[in-house]
């Protein structure tokens, strides 16, 4: 009976790769250079694709003109130079079911690599050539004489030098001398059992060395839930920390202010905005610090959600703030929650009058002199009740009398070190906070990326906002057919943009590009119109007078780089034109497109793209736009679209990279994996008896991982 507890990750960690049979120096140094340094590392390191030799990979099975896989063995190799002096490796390879020709163009090495008798995995596509079939530069995996129905094929690199074949046997190796003590498995049996999952040592196993296709994908999706629990955990464990550590207010959200703005506005609030803002308002009466994201599309009302939050920090006496990223849209907001709010009045029992004015002060760099000493007077005394404002609320000699509620605006440039000095900001208490994004996140992914913040979302329009029609000119034959467009709208009285791609990352290109629109459209497609043409080169003082002029009707038409992303609005603007837009992705085309349709006239949105063949596969995120105006149906087609490495910040290559879990792929998992978490620190808020767990965590996420997913 063997009584040496089962093998951790942490044991694991501590053996070098250079204590397995065969790692000499020459080889450690290669596995160092695939990021493998400890067994862990290796055992981590899993296979990119997994070959069924039982039920594909034979030649005779191959359809020309599809992708396919197949296991051959090299049957001749020759080389010969081609007239514009390229090189030209050709293969004859075969299995018992047939012979085929593979070339290899400029990849002279491949003569090397590709010795008679070696059995190797074809990548690619076969044609039909000279009456056989041929397949030119397919993705080659050397997978030596390894038996079984399914061959894994790990990663492998012809400049390290290390073949599939070593890095399997170096596994296999790892994982036989693990056999006795078996591997621990941390997460609690009732949640394996009722997740149906198999356990984890079977799975390290079998995922390196299935006997089906099946048994791989059960591996697979025990592992992937290891690494999305272990992620969810962080962000648990941080949000229930914060709670507990940190001492609110509890907030009145019965008050007559809020009532009164309610009642004032031009509409009835959407269902959405009643179900969120009730959201809110449970947070708000908790002692514990609301910490909330408010996910809205453009245009969804997300504005009246978060003066109603402001206003209830005011009628319990206390102040709210709202901060924007940039000086352009602060001015915006201070515009548009003026307008929101009309005169609405405080009600004030020590007021002879039984009411008071409500004071809305702007903050940013450009407020100076005695306009700012009076701002930050008021601030300081409490006679100032919203603040609106840039990161310059939070500066040096900023002082609130009792900083009630705050309101972010875009979150992705408001970090952590942002909220804490918010928090010293406010004698002492934690304000409760509300961040708003335009951004729609796909579910899953905002489990993750803002695992530690409570999610609400409006998911419905407010009457008033016209649906806009997106139509997709698909090459030069059919652009005719925008300009006559824009033609007509402005005849009829509307004003169109029309939007320039960013050009590489070059902003002298970008302005030129736009410049040479600008130029074309005034001499040609829209001769006799007024245009203006915004870029980022222009100063801002340029920049303001341009927008002012459209924004006053006085120009038709505004040629722009992307500098009008964000914020610009004007409800006469109903068309909009984005040239080369499959230069964009889907999230940008779709906050473009939110720059109209915000008025009572229908707008219309041309993308403008070269022409691209149905046949070949079209253009998915044009068309996914043309199909939807929702923005969270397409953020999921775009995580399907892109995958989700743009979802994982760069400095996150720490060791808790997800290396199976996808959260494009495995929606279901993060799912789970969150309830599981949640489960698991509710009951064991340190994590005591779950020992193993805690380490793990303290092995595979190093302090800013922790912090990186706290704040992104």
């Amino acid at each position: 009976m063997n009584s040496r507890p089962p093998i951790t990750l942490r044991d694991l960690a501590a053996i070098d790769v250079g204590q397995l049979k065969g790692v000499g120096d020459k080889k450690r140094a290669s596995l160092a250079a695939f990021d493998i340094e400890t067994v862990l590392d290796l055992i981590t390191t899993y296979p990119r694709r997994w070959v069924d030799r039982t039920n594909e990979a034979r030649i005779a099975d191959l359809v020309p003109g599809q992708e396919a896989l197949v296991l051959v063995a090299v049957r001749s190799v020759t080389k010969r130079t081609t007239r514009n002096r390229r090189s030209m490796i050709t293969a004859n390879v075969g299995d018992g079911s047939g012979r085929m020709e593979v070339v290899f163009f400029n990849q002279p090495w491949r003569e090397r690599q590709l010795k008679e008798g070696l059995q190797i995995a074809l990548f690619g596509k076969a044609d039909t050539y000279r009456g056989g079939l041929q397949m030119s530069n397919p993705i080659v995996d050397l997978i030596g004489d390894r038996t079984g129905k399914i061959v894994p094929i790990y990663p492998q690199s012809e400049k390290a030098q290390l073949n599939t074949w070593e890095l399997a046997g170096w596994i296999e190796e790892a994982l036989r001398r693990c056999r006795d003590r078996g591997i621990a498995d941390p997460v609690p049996d009732e949640i394996v059992a009722r997740l149906g999952m198999v356990g984890r040592s079977a799975a390290l196993w079998t995922i390196h060395g299935p006997e089906s296709i099946r048994e791989k994908e059960d591996a697979r999706r025990r592992l992937a839930f290891d690494e999305l629990l272990r992620v969810q955990l962080v962000l648990v464990l941080r949000k229930r920390e914060l709670e507990r550590s940190s001492q609110g207010l509890s907030h009145a959200v019965d008050g007559e202010l809020v009532r009164r703005f309610h009642e004032a506005l031009p509409y009835p609030l959407t269902g959405a905005q009643a179900r969120v803002i009730a959201e809110i308002e449970r947070d708000l009466v908790s002692s514990h610090p609301m910490h909330r994201l408010l996910q809205g599309d453009v245009g969804s009302g997300k504005t009246v959600v978060a003066v109603s939050t402001l206003l209830a920090a005011v009628q319990g006496g206390h102040q709210g703030a709202l901060m924007a990223p940039t000086e352009v849209l602060a001015e915006q907001h201070a515009t548009g929650v003026r307008a929101l709010l009309g005169d609405l009045k405080v009600p004030d029992p020590g007021n002879l009058f039984g009411d008071r004015p409500l004071r809305v002060e702007l903050l940013t760099n450009r407020v100076t002199g005695s306009d700012r000493r009076d701002v930050l007077a008021g601030l300081a005394d409490g006679s100032v009740d919203i603040a609106i404002g840039t990161h310059a609320l939070i500066q040096e000699g900023v002082e609130f009398s009792s900083l009630g509620a705050v309101v972010v605006d875009e979150q992705h440039r408001f970090g952590v070190e942002q909220r804490a000095a918010l928090r010293d900001k406010s004698s002492g208490h934690v304000p409760d906070v509300l961040v708003m994004t335009a951004t729609p996140i796909p579910r899953t992914a905002a489990m993750t990326v803002y695992g530690d913040l409570d999610v609400s979302v409006l998911d419905e329009m407010p009457p008033g906002r016209t649906p806009i029609l997106t139509k997709w000119a698909n090459g030069p034959l059919l652009e005719v057919e925008v300009w006559a467009d824009v033609r007509h709208e402005i005849a009829e009285g509307r004003q169109a943009y029309v939007v320039c791609p960013l050009i590489d990352e070059s902003e002298k290109l970008e302005v030129a590009s736009a410049e040479e629109t600008f130029q074309r459209l005034l001499l040609d497609e829209l001769h006799g119109l007024s245009i203006g043409l915004l870029h980022g080169r222009l100063s801002p003082g340029e920049k303001q007078m341009t927008m002012d002029l459209f924004r006053a009707g006085q120009l038709d038409v505004l040629v722009a780089t992307t500098v009008i992303e964000v914020g610009v609005d004007v409800p006469n603007a109903t068309m909009m034109v984005i040239l080369d837009a499959d230069r964009f992705g889907i999230a940008q085309l779709h906050q473009l497109r939110g720059r109209v349709g915000r008025g009572q006239h229908a707008s219309t949105c041309w993308l403008v793209t070269q022409e691209h063949d149905a046949d070949n596969g079209g253009n998915p995120r044009v068309e996914a736009l043309v199909a939807s105006t929702d923005g969270f149906e397409l953020a999921e087609v775009d995580l399907d679209l892109r995958g989700e490495g743009t979802l994982m910040s760069t400095s996150q290559k720490g060791r808790s990279d997800l290396k199976l879990a996808s959260l494009r792929r495995d929606r279901e998992l993060v799912a789970l994996a969150r309830e599981a978490a949640f489960e698991i620190v509710d009951a064991d808020p340190g994590l005591v008896d779950h020992p193993v767990l805690r380490d793990e965590l303290d092995l595979l996420f190093t302090e800013e991982d922790e912090g990186f997913l706290a704040k992104s």
